[in-house]
Parts: C-alpha cells; structure tokens; sequence
C-alpha cells in the first residue's frame, strides 16, 4: 500500500490526473459552446449578404421595368383612341364631301330656305328660358358673342 500511497502523490500521478480533469473541462466547454453556437456560419452569413445586395441592386430596375411597362400599356391605349378619333373625322369629312349632307346641314344649322320655300322657326319655351339667362351677351364686345356662337355650333357637331 506504500507504493499506491506514494504514486496517488508523486508528481506524475498529479499531473495526468490534472490533465484528465482539464480535458474534461474542455470537452464540456466545447459541447456546451457547440450547443450555444448559432447555425449562422460563414458561408451562410456570405450568402446571405449577397442574396440581400442581389435584392437591394434588382429592386429599382423591376421598379422602373413595371412603370415603363405601365406607360407603354397607356401609350397603347391612348394610340387606340387616337386611330378611332381620325375614322370618325374621316367619316366626317366624307360626309361634308357629299353636297346633299353640306345642304342639309347648312339649311340646319343657319335657318335657310331655297327659293319659294317658307321658313318656320318652332320656339321651344325651355329655349326661350335658356335665351334669357344668356342676356349677359348683350354687355359683352360683339366678337366675343361670335366666337361663342362658333364654339356652340362645333359642340353641336359632336
């Protein structure tokens, strides 16, 4: 028992035992930090910060790419409505090219009557109304009254 008393306190003994008990302090430090460490590493970290710079570098063109394909789209329709507005004036200046629509129109639109024919003027009372509210006219400089008559007249062409 001599021997195993003087081993348990040699030196050698001491320090394999020490080491023992530091390893396993290190083994628990590193199995406790293991389980603490995030799953974040570095590849995953440097992933990320490109996906994000991919993102943030791609927003403002697909933004200007929506709003381009939003201004093309109305341009489109606004190109429609433009080709639809010259048929219609088309077909108008065909119809004035016909002399029997210039006729009626004009015999319409300034009350006159061929030769032998009797002209009639149908007063409508809400007309008569309308008239008096248009009193102010007569305050104002004649041409002013003109262009207006001229205005009335191409608002009732559409």
């Amino acid at each position: 028992m001599a021997v195993r008393d003087r081993d348990r306190f040699s030196t050698t003994t001491r320090l394999r035992l020490l080491g023992e008990q530091t390893a396993a302090r290190v083994y628990r430090s590193q199995t406790k930090r293991q389980a603490r460490r995030s799953r974040l590493t570095g590849r995953a970290a440097l992933l990320a910060l490109v996906l994000c710079s991919l993102v943030v570098a791609l927003a403002y063109p697909m933004r200007q790419y929506v709003s381009q394909r939003a201004q093309i789209s109305d341009l489109q329709r606004q190109e429609t409505e433009a080709r639809q507005r010259v048929e219609q004036l088309r077909d108008l200046k065909a119809r004035w090219q016909d002399d029997a629509y210039a006729e009626q129109q004009i015999r319409k639109r300034l009350h006159y009557v061929k030769p032998g024919e009797t002209g009639y003027v149908v007063v409508d009372p809400g007309a008569v109304r309308q008239s008096r509210v248009d009193l102010r006219a007569a305050h104002r400089p004649w041409y002013t009254n003109i262009w207006d008559g001229v205005d009335k007249s191409d608002a009732s062409d559409q």
